[in-house]
């Protein structure tokens, strides 16, 4: 790797490190856009990244091994993952950042992954003065940033937390909504203990705060939410359940799970992944358009409340992907000029502070001012 440039953007060729490539130009921060495919590399940021020609990178092509990733990551100070199923292609990725000595984030919201990360990687990585911030996401870092602010008063304990947004996933996060629906269980937090989803409750109607019309919303594997609040002290009951504002979308989705489910049951690992990832196809087989940000809203609203007190926080946004490749361009960009104010296994909010993100994203305007509201005993 290039002295000159510290952070790594792993898997910069998708539609979300593409976007994190974009900010990281934007916020002036040299960085190597890596993956298997250099020709890939170059189409992608030839293409797709706006104002490439005035950006400080290079391209490298690396294999998906620790020893390789662990060669390009020496000398970096940070890795940004975009490479998923995270819990199939992570590990390697985590293991190669401790080696090399860089703090790693990811855009992962599979639950099963995050819990990997805290149980079997967090120790290490505090060891080192590290951090391992998986799951820093538009879908799970601005719920998080409201659920903060309702946590901003004293005595509430009880989050109820409901992301939703427009338009259609990726070919990756389809892929991965399958695998981790197969592969893994969903859980919410109760009185500080997972408790798993009935995954046989499909859908359930939400009231969606600025409009008339109820929204159909699923666990989405639980999100990252209950694993980041599982050891704060503040929280001890944690539920999140999120969704597309397109009612006929979601209402195929327990359809092709459940689908996907039975048709791979008798499956060996290696088999049910490749028809998983064919079923995926079927779904969504090609990149999104560039977000739109008329049509590509996002909502998180977020209900905090205790014996006496209640708080509601409601954040409205735009271009949730655009969301996302901000908040991993920003994470890297504090991380080079100061320590986290978390090390090991952290949220984006336990390692950078709610509100300064949330300064971020209003900057580049992707969201609006919190709408707060509160009720005190």
């Amino acid at each position: 790797m290039s002295d000159n440039k510290p952070v790594i953007v792993y898997g910069a060729s998708g539609y979300t490190g593409r976007l994190v490539c974009e900010y990281l130009r934007e916020l002036g921060v040299p960085f190597v856009a890596a993956g298997r495919s250099k020709d890939k590399l170059d189409a992608s940021m030839g293409a797709n990244v706006p104002g490439i020609e005035t950006a400080d990178y290079e391209v490298a092509e690396v294999e998906h091994s620790v020893a390789a990733l662990t060669e390009l990551f020496t000398g970096a100070g940070v890795v940004l993952n975009t490479v998923g199923p995270f819990s199939a292609h992570g590990p390697e990725v985590v293991q190669a950042a401790l080696a090399a000595g860089a703090h790693y984030t990811d855009t992962s919201g599979e639950q099963d992954w995050l819990i990997t990360c805290e149980e079997t990687y967090g120790a290490d990585f505090a060891a080192k003065g590290l951090l391992l911030a998986p799951g820093i996401a538009q879908m799970y870092t601005t719920g998080e940033i409201a659920a903060e602010i309702c946590l901003e008063q004293p005595g509430l304990d009880t989050l109820d937390i409901a992301v939703f947004w427009g338009g259609s996933p990726t070919i990756a996060s389809t892929r991965t909504i399958l695998v981790n629906a197969a592969m893994s269980k969903a859980h919410y937090l109760e009185q500080n203990a997972y408790v798993e989803f009935d995954p046989a409750a499909g859908l359930v109607p939400l009231v969606v705060p600025g409009q008339h019309e109820l929204a159909l919303s699923l666990p989405w594997g639980g999100t990252s939410h209950p694993v980041w609040y599982r050891r704060d002290p503040k929280v001890a009951t944690c539920k999140a359940q999120g969704g597309v504002f397109d009612n006929a979308l979601m209402n195929g989705v327990p359809q092709i799970v459940a689908a996907a489910l039975e048709a791979t049951k008798d499956m060996d690992t290696e088999q049910r992944d490749e028809a998983l990832t064919a079923t995926a196809a079927q779904v969504m087989n090609q990149m999104p358009p560039r977000e739109n940000p008329r049509l590509n809203k996002s909502l998180d609203s977020v209900h905090a409340s205790g014996p006496l007190g209640r708080a509601h926080c409601v954040i409205h946004g735009n271009q949730n992907y655009k969301q996302t490749g901000l908040l991993q361009a920003y994470a890297a960009y504090s991380l080079l000029q100061q320590p986290p104010r978390r090390v090991g296994f952290a949220s984006g909010c336990q390692a950078f502070g709610h509100r300064e993100l949330l300064g971020q994203l209003q900057a580049f305007g992707l969201v609006s001012e919190p709408v707060v509201t509160r009720q005190r005993g």
